[in-house]
């Protein structure tokens, strides 16, 4: 596992969210009310709406399409339809957020 620093913590607003491009494809990053931050991809389980679009509460999100909530921590989706997000490990040095990625794939060479 590797981290990368992907910036400032105070670049988060409170019960906002911030989009990094990875080779694993778009990641949303939470930052609580409480100052938690989480990562998870941005596609919703339901209908792949961008979670960084819904509203944080706690320490969850609600899909801005379907209302699917998803708790930031597991990924998990509650309610019927169910599903799971994938998460990111995330640590906090010094203010700035390091976000934790699998090694990039190495490129076949033929």
């Amino acid at each position: 596992m590797t981290f990368v620093d992907i910036g400032i913590l105070d670049d988060i607003p409170e019960r906002g969210a911030r989009l990094v491009k990875t080779h694993a494809g778009t990641v949303a990053v939470f930052r609580t009310s409480a100052g938690q931050v989480y990562a998870v991809e941005d596609k919703c389980p339901h209908l792949a709406g961008p979670l960084s679009q819904g509203i944080v509460h706690g320490s969850r999100v609600t899909c801005p399409l379907h209302n699917l909530v998803i708790d930031l921590a597991s990924g998990a989706a509650e309610g019927p339809n169910g599903g799971c997000v994938r998460t990111y490990p995330v640590q906090l040095k010094e203010g700035r957020i390091h976000l934790g990625l699998d090694a990039q794939p190495s490129e076949k060479v033929a």
